[in-house]
């Protein structure tokens, strides 16, 4: 068999991170459904310390839209470099099982804007590292959502060392800064890498401050 045909599995913890997401795309929602089936919806994504770190929205079903991020299969190259799928801790999702009879453009537009203005004031950078701004629009009421961790906690308590994350943090700066250098970006892909500057320099100093010490 040529080498290029072999299967290569994904490490240990690829898998079962993979595998605790497809539980949390199965959790039962306020319905009694499978949150990750509802066609339409809204979701965030959490980082370590609970910060959020993106908002977005489908109308191609929650489960594929997530999945599409945290594998890293955006179809877009720039996109793939905002977001480093290793940040994201936990996600929250808000179904929209009315939408799929009667898709409203409008009420979706407004449901993400409505999580945007939510999280962003439970931001200590209000700011998240969405490429594009979320667009104006009516706040509305939410569904109740899903919120859970996608990250064993074995792998949870790893993965959270600040050093480690440091070290993940320069090197996506690395990448979305290469990728700014080499093509036409809108302005709003620079101040997302203002934003994982920010964030960068934030986890550096807390990091410092905490081998320091007192005085």
């Amino acid at each position: 068999m040529p080498e290029s045909d072999v299967a290569f599995e994904p490490p240990e913890e690829v898998v079962a991170i993979r595998q605790e997401l497809e539980l949390v795309l199965n959790s039962p929602d306020s319905t009694g459904k499978r949150v990750g089936d509802a066609k339409v919806g809204v979701y965030a994504f959490f980082d370590y310390d609970g910060e959020p770190i993106y908002v977005g929205q489908t109308a191609e079903r929650l489960r594929t839209r997530i999945r599409r991020h945290l594998t890293n299969q955006r179809t877009d190259a720039v996109a793939m470099n905002v977001l480093d799928p290793f940040e994201v801790a936990e996600v929250e999702m808000w179904p929209f099982w009315d939408l799929e009879v009667n898709p409203s453009k409008e009420t979706l537009n407004s449901a993400e804007f409505t999580v945007y203005s939510m999280v962003l004031k439970n931001s200590t950078f209000e700011a998240v590292l969405n490429e594009a701004a979320v667009p104006l629009a009516p706040v509305i009421v939410l569904p109740p959502s899903v919120r859970k961790r996608i990250v064993p906690s074995p792998i949870f308590e790893r993965r959270r060392h600040p050093d480690i994350r440091v070290a993940r943090r320069a090197t996506t700066i690395a990448k979305l800064a290469q990728v700014i250098s080499e093509r036409q970006v809108r302005i709003g892909l620079r101040n997302t890498l203002l934003t994982q500057a920010k964030r960068l320099e934030h986890l550096a100093a807390t990091r410092l401050e905490e081998l320091s010490g007192p005085g």
